[in-house]
Formats: C-alpha cells, sequence, structure tokens
C-alpha cells in the first residue's frame, strides 16, 4: 500500500531511497467502515488521509438538511484543510461512503513530511493549489451553471463513481432535490 502512495508523489516530486523511509515511518494505516466519520463537525481535522481502497463524502449540515460538496475516492487525498491547517473545530462532516482503507499523516508528522524531504513542501504547495482550484472550480459551477450542466460535468468527470455512490447525494452535490435529479437524468437519458 504504501507504494501506491510513492508513485503518486513520485508523480509529482522527485524522492530518493531515505526519503521513502521517512513517508513510510510517518504515514500508518487506518480503517474506516461504512458510515463511519473521518472528520465530525466540531472536532479538530488532525490527519490528511491517502485513500487507497473506498470512497468518502464531505458535506455541511444545513439547519437540517445534508449538503453535499465533495467525493474522494481511490488515490485521492482526504482533508478538511479549513480546519487542518489552523487546527480549528470543523464546521464540516467527512463520511466513508464504503469501507475504506487510508494511509493517513498526523498535523505534526506532515511538518516532518515538508521539512525532511528535499521537496516536500513543494508537493505540498501542488496539492494545495490543486484543491483550490478544485474549490474555485466548484463554486463558479454552483454560480454560473444550471443543473443540468452540472450533472453532465459530474457524468463526465467522475463515471466511475455514478454506480457507486447513492443518487440522493449526487442530488445534493449538484444542488437539487432528489426529484429534481431524476428529471434531469430522464431528458438526459432521451437526449442520447
Amino acid at each position: 500500500m504504501m507504494d501506491i502512495l510513492l508513485q503518486v508523489i513520485e508523480k509529482t516530486i522527485r524522492i530518493n531511497s531515505d526519503e521513502k523511509e521517512l513517508v513510510a515511518k510517518l504515514f500508518r494505516e487506518k480503517e474506516y467502515r461504512k458510515g463511519e466519520y473521518f472528520l465530525k463537525e466540531g472536532e479538530v481535522c488532525r490527519h490528511v488521509g491517502f485513500i487507497i481502497r473506498g470512497m468518502m463524502r464531505y458535506y455541511i449540515n444545513d439547519d437540517g438538511e445534508d449538503k453535499t460538496y465533495g467525493f474522494g475516492k481511490e488515490l485521492d487525498f482526504v482533508c478538511n484543510n479549513e480546519s487542518f491547517i489552523p487546527q480549528k473545530p470543523s464546521v464540516q462532516r467527512i463520511q466513508a461512503l464504503e469501507d475504506c482503507h487510508l494511509l493517513v499523516i498526523s498535523y505534526d508528522n506532515l511538518q516532518l513530511f515538508y521539512s525532511g524531504l528535499k521537496n516536500g513542501e513543494r508537493f505540498g504547495r501542488i496539492i494545495i493549489e490543486q484543491v483550490f482550484i478544485q474549490t474555485l472550480q466548484g463554486l463558479n459551477s454552483l454560480y454560473t451553471d444550471s443543473p443540468e450542466l452540472r450533472y453532465e460535468k459530474f457524468m463526465k468527470d467522475y463515471p466511475d463513481l455514478l454506480q457507486r455512490i447513492p443518487q440522493y447525494y449526487i442530488a445534493s452535490f449538484i444542488g437539487v432535490k432528489p426529484q429534481s435529479l431524476s428529471r434531469i437524468r430522464k431528458r438526459n437519458s432521451r437526449g442520447t
């Protein structure tokens, strides 16, 4: 499993054998059963996870209604940076949608990763830049795209997730009620 993480890191930065050993010492394996939380509202996010197997959902509870704003799947990093970076309580939740196997690194160990790898901070910056761009794209889409277009983008960007995610989470992610998603899917299937 560590080999998978090392391959992902090596796609971004070069690491030598000593650095690989350090990475292996800083990350540890953790499993989450379907329905368990990686992070609950009010907790401080103390780890970054790397998903080896499974899927997680990011959401907030808005006046009793869950609103999904993202998913993490195999080879994705999972974290609430808004809580993790300043080490403040989270208003968001991250929950396992399937049984998940992760490699996790604590806040303190991530600081050792940054300082112990020649290009560790560069790797962190590149990952955070990717998260930032995804967040902006999602926000822009929510304000400028129709629900139909957001669903089309979801299908294009995540074709492998359509059968793995309950439809009501997909509806929440694109910003509609499940009944509206059913109508969008019907129209979409007639158009193809």
